[in-house]
């Protein structure tokens, strides 16, 4: 007895630990789309492909803005060179430096910028679409996962039930063996069926812990994760479809981002072929540039001042008010000697200026114009065959979902009716062998058959609600419980 209670005791402590380190959390639906959209990676690469047409998209914008660009440089030349103050040969180490800018902007070039401004915008919308088809698919399949966790969860606890109801029927018969009322043979049946209904409750658990690993996978989480999803409050109000699978699809073709996108593209494409053809006319350019440089063989004269900026010389003509005066009047103060004309007065004297408009006509540039219009003009074509394709496979989509969802809704109200005539026949079975007007084989054939009918009405049921949640997520509808 001492040793009994020892380890019922070490078990209640064990199971307390183990209890407390184990707790699973709860998801809700909505707690595992929000984590599956954060962790998938194709909706990080369909995110990483909107940012890439954004840069596009300012790129092609900022191309109608001049472009300018700035340089310098600076070195040393030794032996015979150009002294690049007077372009004369000298022999001589030479330091030299300058500073130059350009700047063009275009005139005209067949509106190809613009075209491929409008190329850029539309690129933008359809990854946008991309994106949100990316984040759709993601959501579609949680919830596919979802529902079936719901859906084996509940055979699960129906074999269970089954289970434990069989062992009741195992005890009773024992008690009834006993006293002499039915014969060894209902025990050993029963104790058959026990095993068979453990086995059954054993393939429902693996498969309830199947589809849970398969839910955490899309949420793009661990397997050793501890989970329990909420299971929310799930009902067949309506089961008749409202709409045709032609109204579905005509709304659908206006709201899928599959379809939105291929648009886009064929938008896309036709601006692409409009820039390109711009690449067969002339190109009209504004272009400017300034220029100044420095060299340390420039030299001038030292030793001299200026005695008076502006001396009279003469007079013209019989006018003696009329005078004649020299720019400058120098006067040496000293030794006179050549040094280095400064940097900064080299660089204030030395600059230089230019303008010009340029036109370039493309004649022969080894068909690299045409090329590119004729591979454009495949493009757009392309772009529309993938359009009329992304139209059809959606409609090929809606129009399988829709016939899905009829057959599901025949096969449910069917299951229900098999459901209620099960449990009236077990219910009348279940009382003739408790009163003895019945054998046990037969009692055995009427609990199977319930529950194959109960077990077919879950599968129905939540197969009717995820192929009447796909219709509406292609109407546009939320598709979250």
């Amino acid at each position: 007895m001492r040793i009994r209670l020892l380890f019922f005791f070490l078990a209640f402590c064990v199971n307390i630990v183990f209890g407390q380190n184990t707790d699973k959390k709860v998801y809700t639906l909505k707690e595992c789309v929000e984590i599956a959209l954060k962790n998938n990676l194709t909706v990080r690469r369909n995110q990483l492909s909107v940012e890439t047409a954004e840069i596009n998209l300012l790129q092609s914008r900022m191309t109608m803005l001049p472009t300018v660009n700035l340089g310098g440089s600076t070195g040393y030349n030794w032996g015979r060179s150009i002294d690049p103050t007077t372009n004369q040969f000298i022999d001589q180490r030479i330091q030299n430096a300058n500073i130059n800018g350009n700047a063009s902007l275009l005139l005209f070039n067949a509106f190809r910028v613009m075209n491929t401004i409008r190329q850029s915008v539309n690129d933008k919308a359809a990854a946008d679409n991309d994106f949100t088809k990316a984040k759709n698919d993601v959501v579609l399949t949680v919830i596919t996962n979802y529902t079936s966790v719901i859906f084996n969860r509940e055979l699960f606890q129906t074999a269970q039930f089954q289970l434990k109801t069989t062992e009741q029927q195992l005890e009773r018969t024992k008690k009834l063996e006993q006293a002499g009322s039915v014969p060894i043979g209902n025990v050993l049946d029963l104790e058959a069926q026990l095993a068979t209904n453990e086995l059954n409750a054993v393939q429902r658990e693996n498969a309830y812990n199947l589809s849970l690993l398969q839910l955490k996978q899309a949420l793009q989480l661990p397997a050793s994760t501890p989970m329990e999803i909420e299971v929310p409050e799930l009902g067949l109000d309506e089961q008749a479809l409202a709409e045709t699978s032609e109204q579905i699809y005509d709304i659908a073709r206006q709201n899928m981002p599959e379809i939105k996108a291929a648009v886009f593209r064929v938008e896309s494409s036709n601006y692409a072929l409009k820039a390109a053809r711009g690449n067969l006319f002339p190109r009209l350019s504004l272009n400017g540039s300034a220029f100044t440089n420095y060299s340390s063989a420039a030299r001038i004269f030292n030793g001299f001042t200026i005695t008076d900026p502006n001396p009279v010389i003469g007079f013209i003509g019989s006018d003696p008010t009329i005078t004649a005066n020299q720019v400058r009047s120098l006067q040496p103060t000293g030794q006179a000697s050549l040094i280095e004309k400064p940097f900064g007065d080299q660089f204030s004297d030395n600059i230089s200026r230019a303008a010009s408009i340029s036109l370039q006509i493309p004649v022969l540039n080894g068909f690299s114009a045409r090329a590119s219009l004729q591979r454009s003009k495949v493009t757009a074509d392309q772009a529309r065959v993938n359009l009329t394709d992304a139209e059809n496979r959606l409609r090929q989509a809606i129009e399988t979902a829709y016939n899905d969802a009829t057959a599901a809704t025949k096969t449910y109200n069917s299951s229900a009716r098999a459901v209620k005539a099960r449990e009236e026949a077990f219910r009348m079975t279940k009382q003739r062998y408790d009163a003895g007007a019945t054998n046990y084989v037969d009692y055995q054939v009427s609990e199977n058959n319930l529950f194959a009918a109960k077990s077919d009405l879950v599968r129905a049921k939540y197969d009717l609600i995820f192929k009447k949640k796909v219709l509406d997520f292609y109407q546009g509808k939320p598709i979250d419980y």
